[in-house]
């Protein structure tokens, strides 16, 4: 295989990981609907930090642990902020 080979495969690695952040985003977006009917608040720390736990128990690399907790601390923020819209009333 090739650069181009290597470059292909990556873009089509590209689309499937947006595919899935947009699919949790929906998720998430779900969630903050919940919280905001049951008056749930929007940061439970605790349960961010056994997801990132939970990922990096899972890492099978090559990606650094740090790097996983990087990328999916930055997913979390933006899911976060998703929830935040919802319940805030700004659908």
């Amino acid at each position: 295989m090739d650069i181009d080979d290597w470059r292909a495969k990556i873009d089509e690695v590209d689309l499937r990981i947006l595919a899935l952040l947009n699919e949790r985003a929906r998720y998430a977006l779900e969630i903050g609907k919940i919280k905001k009917c049951d008056r749930l608040p929007l940061f439970k720390p605790e349960r961010e930090q056994k997801i990132l736990e939970r990922l990096v128990a899972h890492n099978p690399g090559p990606l650094p642990d740090a790097a996983v907790r990087r990328l999916f601390e930055r997913v979390l923020d933006e899911n976060r902020s998703l929830e935040k819209e919802i319940m805030s009333g700004e659908e």
